[in-house]
């Protein structure tokens, strides 16, 4: 576990390096912020819809030939695409870019299937927990220091990045074991390179079909989350790197705190399913007080009060886990960051043509916070479908994850 912890905590401290960076790099390559607001779509646009074909196709391929070497791939893609990000001079160029990389990289759903390679089925929760501290953590690092070296230059945060995703590739290559021996491998079948197959893969996972729903509907919210947080701050109070990187260095103490310190014991007193539900509530009111805010102290004050929030994707992430069995869990999961894929195909459009349209208006007005509004709204429908959920379906199998192993 400690081997693909520290795997992930550098991936993501190099993803958090460019988060405060990017949407100001794109503005270079645009006239107005409204422009500016719709080149950033299309580029997220690229970047997923690439990941979308290809993540099902990565977590099957690690299926048959283990998580490694699909690791490693997506190292070398993430390298690739943070430099010539960089030295990119053009906008076509930063589009072409997140294309490739998109097409390379599927660590996290990779990541997930080697947590489950290594965990019984009890404990998955708790681990997924451990999985989402190190992606916390390495959003408390990386954004924090992306912005202090984009307030100098703003290609330094991209230099710096590909240079951990290589350092990751060597670390990669030497010292992280394989977790998925070869008595257990899969060889993919060909409907499970189709990322359609693939999301129906998941709907027939017994038990566990309404809750793709509640996944794709919280991914969707994520993800516009993300593509707006810095365009919107930027609009509402007048933000830059600097301000952003600390806002993001909140939201990853906070992630941390709960996914790697609590989150073992709200299991424990709560339970996955009734935890997933608190999540979800606090969720849906945090983003509407981020859409409602005209402070920015407001921004951190949500943050802090959206602790149960933080819990959600390894409560749902350990549920649909459970359903799969050993030989699939690279498929699973692959179809799961296909479904993530997805949202983030739509996402970078609700997110900047909601901006887009806003853009004019004053920073006091409430309707500039229109994506947020549109994150409420999804997760206000997630909330509904996932108590209905698990009113017919429970799980109860996923109590024990909060008992420590041994």
């Amino acid at each position: 576990m400690r081997f693909i912890m520290l795997t992930v905590l550098i991936d993501m401290v190099s993803i958090g390096l460019i988060v405060p960076v990017l949407p100001v790099w794109i503005g270079h390559f645009t006239r107005n912020p409204t422009e500016q607001m719709y080149a950033y779509g299309a580029v997220a646009f690229t970047f997923g819809i690439a990941n979308f074909f290809a993540s099902p196709i990565l977590g099957a391929l690690s299926d048959r030939h283990g998580r490694r070497p699909v690791l490693l791939l997506g190292f070398c893609g993430f390298a690739i695409s943070f430099f010539a990000t960089a030295l990119a001079t053009e906008l076509w160029m930063l589009i072409g870019v997140r294309l490739i990389s998109g097409a390379l990289q599927a660590n996290a759903a990779v990541a997930n299937a080697y947590v489950a390679d290594i965990t019984p089925p009890q404990d998955r929760a708790k681990r997924f927990g451990q999985l989402g501290a190190m992606f916390g953590l390495g959003f408390i690092l990386g954004p924090v220091i992306g912005g202090l070296l984009g307030a100098i230059d703003l290609r330094w945060p991209f230099f710096a990045a590909g240079t951990l995703a290589l350092l990751n590739l060597v670390y990669g290559y030497f010292v992280l074991p394989e977790s998925l021996p070869p008595e257990r491998r899969n060889a993919a079948a060909i409907r499970s390179l189709n990322p359609v197959a693939a999301l129906m893969h998941l709907g027939q996972l017994k038990g566990v079909g309404g809750l793709i729903a509640v996944s794709g509907l919280c991914t969707l919210a994520q993800f516009v989350l993300h593509t707006s947080w810095v365009l919107y701050t930027g609009l509402r109070f007048g933000w830059g790197p600097g301000e952003n990187g600390w806002s993001l260095f909140t939201v990853g103490v906070a992630s941390t705190l709960v996914q790697g310190v609590l989150l073992q014991r709200l299991l424990k007193r709560f339970g996955a399913t009734r935890l997933a539900t608190i999540g979800l509530v606090s969720a849906t009111l945090a983003h509407l007080a981020w859409a409602l805010a005209t402070q920015g102290w407001v921004m951190y004050a949500v943050i802090a009060c959206n602790l149960f929030g933080f819990t959600v994707a390894a409560a749902l992430q350990s549920i649909v886990s459970n359903a799969a069995d050993e030989r699939t869990q690279g498929q699973t999961m692959g179809a799961m960051a296909g479904l993530t894929s997805l949202t983030a195909v739509v996402a970078p459009l609700l997110g900047s043509v909601s901006l887009g349209l806003v853009s004019h208006l004053p920073r006091d007005d409430w309707r500039v916070g229109a994506p947020f509004f549109l994150c409420t709204l999804f997760l206000a429908i997630a909330t509904g479908i996932a108590i209905r959920h698990f009113a017919r379906h429970p799980v109860p199998s996923t109590a024990p994850a909060a008992t420590p192993a041994g």
